[in-house]
C-alpha cells in the first residue's frame, strides 16, 4: 500500500466510569506505514504521575489505584514520518459507592432508630429509603433515617439508595423490634454465693426485657437501699463493700416492665478468712535424699478446698512426675530420690470457693560435682607427666579436691596414682603425676570431689606414651635344675611388660659353678624365651651354679636379680626296687610293698607304681608316686575282679628309673548292691534293739562277712560305726539326741550299700513306738 500518515482505529468511549483504588485501562490503537509510535498527555498539562504505567509499546496506558486527582481528558497521539494523528476521550469519573452502609438491629420496643449511609460518587449521589421495597413510617434528614419511639409495627427490612446519572446503588439492613416481660432464663443468680469476710460482693441482675426492666434488690424481704457500703448501681448491679457475717442472707433481684415482673434469688454465705498454718521453708538437701515440704491451713468448713504445687513457675503433673512428687490429701508435698534438676523455687497453692493463697520456699539441692574437662599433658618424662584441665559444675556444694586416676593396656581399668602436690585442692587445676613406668602409653582423668561425694569422671586424655629409659626392674624367681645329663637348666619370672621400659628388651643370664669366680654370660634377645638351657658335656651330674638374671633394652642393662643356686641335670636311679609283693584288699584297692633301694650315686626322691589291666588295653595303664619314705602304698579307683599288671621304679628330677618286673593282682568280687531289708526295732527305755534280714551274695559277688551300724548323732555331726557278724544289735541311745541309722552289708569287696535311714527323735521330748509295718511281732506297745 506504500507510505501512509497514522489512523487511529479505537476510540475512546463517552465515558469511562471508575471506582476509588480501582485500575482504570485506556486503550490506543493505530494503522499507518512506517508503524506509527504511541504517546500519551493529559490535556490539561498536568503531567503523569510515578504509578501510571504504559505497556504494549505505549498502546495501553495503566493507572493504578485510581483517586479523584487522577481524573480529566486524556489524549492519544499516533505519529510517523508520513504525519500524525490525535484522539480525545472523555475523562475518567467516580461511579457511586457505598463508604458506610447500614447494618442488621436489634431495638426494644419504644427505643428510638437512627440509621446513616453514605456514598462516593461523580456527581454527588442523592438518597432515598424504603422499607420493604416501599416508603413507611420513617424521617429522612440529610440522607440519614431516624424513627422515634420504634414500636412492633416498624421490624422490617430496610433499604437505603444512592444514586447519580451513572448509576443507582442500595444498601439493605432488618430492624427487628422486640417486646417482651422480664427473664431471668439465661442469667439467673447462683443458689449459694460464699464470700470472705472482708471482701466485696459483686451480684449481676442482668434479667432479658423488653423494653428494659427497672431492677430493685430485696434481702430477705426487705428493700435494700443504698448506704455506706451498699451500692446500686445503674445497670442492676449490687455492690457490698466489707461484708460480715451479718450480711449472709438470701438476696433477690425484681425486675418489672409493662409487660411484667420477674425475679432471681440467690444465698450469700460469709466464711472466715483461710489461714496458712505449716508453710515450707527454704532448705537445702542432698541428692538422693527424700524430703516433705509442708502446706497446711486452717479454713470454714463450708468451703471447699483444692492443692496444687508449682514448680519453677510449671504445675506439677503428679501422674507423669510420680516417681518423684507426691502430694497428700493435707496438701503436703514429698519429693521422693531428689535430683539436681528438683532445686528451684516450689510454690504451694491454695485455692478455696472465695479465695487463692499461695506460698514459697527455694530448694536447694546438693550433689557430687560435675566432671571436669579438656585434661591434657602439658610435659612427660618417663616416669612424670604434668597435667591441666578445666572445673565442672560444683551442684550446689564448692569443689574440695581432685583425684587423679591413670590407665594403661596394662591395668584393670582405672586405677589412682601419685601426684604432687599429694593432695589436689578444689582451687588447683594442674599437677605433675608421678611413678610412672617408663616407654609405656598412658591415659589420664580427673575425678571432683565436694562434701557430698565423688562426681562422675572427666572424659579421657589423649593416649601420650611415656619416655623410655634403661629397664630398672630385674627378673625375679630365678630357679631351675632338671634337664638332660649335661644340662644346665635356668629359669625365671620373666619382666612385665609394662616394666620393660624401651623397646629392644631382652635378658641376661649369668652363671657359674659354686666355688669359682668367673661368670658365664648369655644374652636373651626374644623375651618371651624361657627357659634357657646350657648344654655341656663337662657339666658333671646335680652340680650346684651360682644363677643370675639381668634385663637390658637399647638404653642400657639394668639391674640383676639376687643370685640363686640351681642344680645342673641328675642321672636317673640305676637300680629297680626288689621284692615287691601284692595284696587284693577290696573290690577297687591292691595294697603294693617293695624294699627301699640302697644307698646310689643317684638321688632317689620316691617311688612310682605302674599299673595295666594288661598289654592290649593301653589306655588302661595308670601311675602312682609317693616320696622315698614310704614303702607301701594303695593302688585305688581299680575295677572289681579284674587281673591287674604292677611295676614298682625309683625317681628323681631326670625321671624314673629301671621298673622292677611285673606281678599280677586280682581285685575283690564286688559287695553286693542290695541293703539289709526288713529291718525292725523294738525301743525299751535308752536301749534300741534292731534286726534284720541277712544279705546272701550272688555267685558273682564277694561273700558278706558281717554288718557295719552307722549310727549319726548331733544333727548328723558326729558319726559312728558300729560292726557286727550278727544280723541283730543293741544300741544305747542319750535321751537328748537325735539319731540317723542306716545299715550296711560288709564284704571281702568292700562294703555295700546303706539301708533307709531311720530316724530317731530325742527321747526326752518323745515316747517312741515304732510303725506298725516294722514293730516287733513281741512288741505290743
Amino acid at each position: 500500500m506504500g507510505e501512509y500518515e497514522p489512523k487511529i482505529e479505537v476510540h475512546f468511549p463517552d465515558s469511562v466510569p471508575a471506582a476509588k483504588e480501582s485500575v482504570v485501562t485506556l486503550e490506543c490503537f493505530a494503522l499507518g506505514n512506517p508503524v506509527p509510535e504511541i504517546s500519551w498527555r493529559r490535556t490539561s498539562g498536568i503531567p503523569f504521575p510515578s504509578k501510571v504505567k504504559m505497556k504494549n509499546s505505549n498502546a495501553v496506558l495503566e493507572i493504578p489505584n485510581f483517586q479523584q486527582e487522577d481524573a480529566g481528558m486524556y489524549e492519544c497521539m499516533a505519529e510517523n514520518r508520513r504525519g500524525k494523528n490525535a484522539a480525545r476521550g472523555q475523562e475518567p469519573h467516580f461511579q457511586s459507592i457505598f463508604k458506610s452502609t447500614i447494618t442488621d438491629t436489634v431495638l426494644s420496643i419504644e427505643e428510638n432508630l437512627f440509621w446513616e449511609c453514605k456514598a462516593n460518587g461523580k456527581p454527588k449521589p442523592s438518597y432515598s429509603w424504603l422499607k420493604n421495597g416501599e416508603q413507611g413510617r420513617i424521617q429522612i434528614e440529610n440522607g440519614a433515617l431516624s424513627i422515634a419511639v420504634v414500636n412492633l409495627s416498624d421490624s422490617g427490612v430496610y433499604q437505603c439508595v444512592a444514586e447519580n446519572k451513572h448509576g443507582i446503588i442500595y444498601s439493605g439492613a432488618q430492624l427487628m423490634v422486640l417486646a417482651s416481660p422480664p427473664s431471668f432464663s439465661r442469667s439467673p443468680l447462683r443458689t449459694l454465693l460464699k464470700a470472705r469476710s472482708g471482701s466485696e460482693v459483686t451480684l449481676e441482675c442482668e434479667p432479658q426485657a423488653s423494653p428494659p426492666a427497672i431492677t430493685l434488690w430485696k434481702k430477705g424481704n426487705e428493700i435494700l437501699q443504698r448506704s455506706e457500703r451498699i451500692t446500686l448501681l445503674p445497670n442492676g448491679t449490687l455492690k457490698i463493700a466489707n461484708v460480715t457475717r451479718r450480711d449472709a442472707a438470701s438476696y433477690t433481684c425484681v425486675a418489672k416492665n409493662q409487660f411484667g415482673t420477674a425475679s432471681t434469688t440467690g444465698r450469700l454465705l460469709i466464711t472466715e478468712p483461710t489461714r496458712i498454718t505449716m508453710r515450707p521453708t527454704n532448705m537445702e538437701i542432698i541428692v538422693g535424699e527424700s524430703i516433705v515440704l509442708p502446706c497446711q491451713i486452717a479454713c470454714d468448713p463450708a468451703l471447699d478446698v483444692s492443692f496444687s504445687w508449682a514448680f519453677n513457675g510449671q504445675l506439677v503433673d503428679f501422674q507423669r512426675d510420680g516417681d518423684h512428687f507426691e502430694r497428700s490429701i493435707s496438701g503436703d508435698l514429698m519429693v521422693r530420690n531428689i535430683q539436681l534438676n528438683h532445686g528451684g523455687k516450689y510454690v504451694c497453692v491454695i485455692d478455696t470457693d472465695v479465695e487463692s493463697l499461695s506460698t514459697s520456699a527455694i530448694l536447694v539441692v546438693k550433689g557430687p560435682p560435675g566432671p571436669p574437662d579438656k585434661v591434657a599433658v602439658e610435659e612427660i618424662t618417663d616416669s612424670t607427666a604434668q597435667l591441666s584441665w578445666t572445673p565442672g559444675r560444683d551442684n550446689g556444694s564448692p569443689i574440695t579436691g581432685y583425684i587423679i586416676q591413670a590407665r594403661t593396656p596394662f591395668t584393670v581399668g582405672w586405677q589412682a596414682v601419685d601426684s604432687v602436690p599429694e593432695v589436689v585442692n578444689g582451687n588447683t587445676l594442674t599437677a605433675t603425676v608421678v611413678g610412672l613406668n617408663a616407654w609405656v602409653e598412658y591415659e589420664f582423668r580427673v575425678v571432683t570431689r565436694n562434701i557430698v561425694g565423688l562426681g562422675e569422671p572427666s572424659p579421657a586424655s589423649a593416649k601420650t606414651r611415656t619416655e623410655d629409659a634403661i629397664p630398672d626392674t630385674a627378673p625375679t624367681d630365678v630357679e631351675g635344675g632338671g634337664g638332660t645329663k649335661t644340662e644346665l637348666v635356668i629359669t625365671w619370672e620373666p619382666v612385665p611388660e609394662e616394666l620393660q621400659n624401651g623397646e629392644g628388651f631382652g635378658y641376661i643370664v649369668a652363671f657359674r659353678p659354686v666355688g669359682t669366680v668367673t661368670w658365664t654370660r648369655a644374652v636373651i634377645s626374644t623375651p618371651g624365651v624361657a627357659p634357657y638351657v646350657f648344654r655341656n658335656d663337662t657339666i658333671p651330674p646335680f652340680a650346684p651354679f651360682d644363677v643370675k638374671v639381668g634385663a637390658y633394652n637399647n638404653r642400657g642393662e639394668g639391674p640383676f636379680s639376687s643370685i640363686a643356686t640351681v642344680y645342673s641335670a641328675e642321672e636317673v636311679p640305676s637300680l629297680a626296687p626288689k621284692r615287691v609283693r601284692t595284696r587284693s584288699v577290696s573290690a577297687v584297692q591292691i595294697e603294693v610293698i617293695w624294699e627301699a633301694l640302697p644307698v646310689i650315686a643317684e638321688r632317689v626322691l620316691g617311688y612310682e607304681v605302674v599299673y595295666w589291666e594288661d598289654d592290649t588295653k593301653p589306655d588302661t595303664v595308670g601311675k602312682v608316686r609317693i616320696s622315698e619314705n614310704y614303702k607301701l602304698v594303695n593302688v585305688t579307683g581299680l575295677r572289681a575282679n579284674t587281673v591287674y599288671y604292677l611295676c614298682v621304679a625309683a625317681f628323681n628330677t631326670a625321671g624314673p628309673g629301671p621298673q622292677s618286673a611285673a606281678i599280677n593282682a586280682t581285685t575283690k568280687k564286688p559287695p553286693p548292691d542290695r541293703a539289709p531289708l526288713n529291718i525292725q526295732w523294738t525301743m525299751i527305755g535308752s536301749t534300741l534293739t534292731m534286726h534284720w534280714d541277712a544279705v546272701v551274695a550272688m555267685e558273682t559277688e564277694s561273700r558278706v562277712t558281717g554288718y557295719l551300724v552307722v549310727l549319726r548323732r548331733h544333727r548328723y555331726n558326729d558319726i559312728n560305726a558300729i560292726p557286727t557278724n550278727k544280723t541283730t544289735v543293741e544300741l544305747s541311745l542319750s535321751a537328748n539326741d537325735n539319731y540317723l541309722i542306716q545299715i550296711k552289708a560288709v564284704s571281702e569287696g568292700g562294703e555295700g550299700v546303706g539301708s533307709e535311714p531311720i530316724h530317731i527323735q530325742k527321747l526326752s521330748e518323745f515316747t517312741l513306738v515304732p510303725p506298725p509295718s516294722r514293730r516287733s511281732p513281741k512288741d505290743h506297745g
